[in-house]
């Protein structure tokens, strides 16, 4: 894995967390961690190894969206590319759990980054945001496409047209975020979660975020097909075996990834 200005990677056996790293600016967005976190995204998402992908925020902030500061301040910035913005389709597409640690704010397009995981948890430090229309801008990082599918069409187009700042509370009472933890506890909370995430048979955990992507797009016959394929085929694997074996004697399977 390539070295990092604005991102940490780290990779721990089966788990990978990618942290924005501009703590100065609670993790601003400039173009080149744009560019870097891009990179990364599509490098854990072909990595086999890799069952569970955390992202979370370097310091006291997870991602406030841009820096502004940064854009206005004449700075030069190195070119940015639309592909780039495909960094939330490989957030919410790729074969592994996804998980958002959201340790501080979280607003804009970070806001959009965190809709894009699989799984959202909150310190209780954190605050919320979507901010676009402060700024006078309609937005990016697919969160009109996202939020209606986590909290429902009003609610969604609620928090874009009236924005304003809200907190873990408000975001758990909601469903943004599955958990809000003490913020003394938080990467612990997560950690324990994650370490679950990844013990789960991999390739049943990989079919069934494909079963997830799929259904957003699919009819619901066309899906049942697609999903009974997929059940068939885990249910013939050596892991599931392996896991009917360890249910009948007591004890944890030890999964092999076929």
């Amino acid at each position: 894995m390539a070295d990092y200005r604005t991102i940490r990677y780290d990779k721990q056996g089966n788990r990978a967390t990618i942290s924005l790293n501009r703590p100065d600016s609670l993790n601003g967005i400039t173009n080149t961690m744009m560019r870097e976190l891009y990179e990364c995204v599509n490098v854990v998402a072909l990595d086999a190894d890799v069952r569970v992908v955390e992202l979370t925020g370097a310091g006291r902030g997870f991602c406030p969206g841009a820096d502004l500061k940064a854009y206005s301040s004449g700075e030069k910035q190195e070119p940015n590319r639309k592909e780039y913005f495909q960094i939330t389709s490989l957030l919410h597409e790729m074969p592994k759990v996804t998980v958002a640690a959201i340790n501080g704010a979280c607003a804009g397009a970070g806001f959009g980054w965190a809709c894009a995981c699989d799984l959202r948890y909150a310190s209780s430090a954190a605050t919320f945001n979507t901010a676009f229309l402060g700024v006078a801008i309609s937005g990016d990082m697919a969160g009109p496409w996202l939020l209606p599918r986590i909290l429902g069409a009003t609610k969604a187009r609620e928090l874009y047209f009236l924005p304003g700042k809200f907190d873990a509370a408000e975001a758990e009472r909601i469903g943004l975020v599955a958990r809000t933890f003490p913020e003394a506890s938080f990467r612990d909370e997560v950690k324990a979660i994650i370490e679950r995430i990844a013990a789960a048979a991999p390739l049943a955990i990989g079919e069934m975020k494909k079963n997830f992507v799929n259904a957003e797009n699919m009819t619901l016959r066309d899906y049942i097909d697609l999903e009974t394929e997929r059940h068939s085929a885990t249910g013939a694997s050596e892991d599931s075996r392996e896991a009917f074996r360890a249910f009948v004697e007591k004890r944890k399977p030890v999964f092999k990834g076929r």
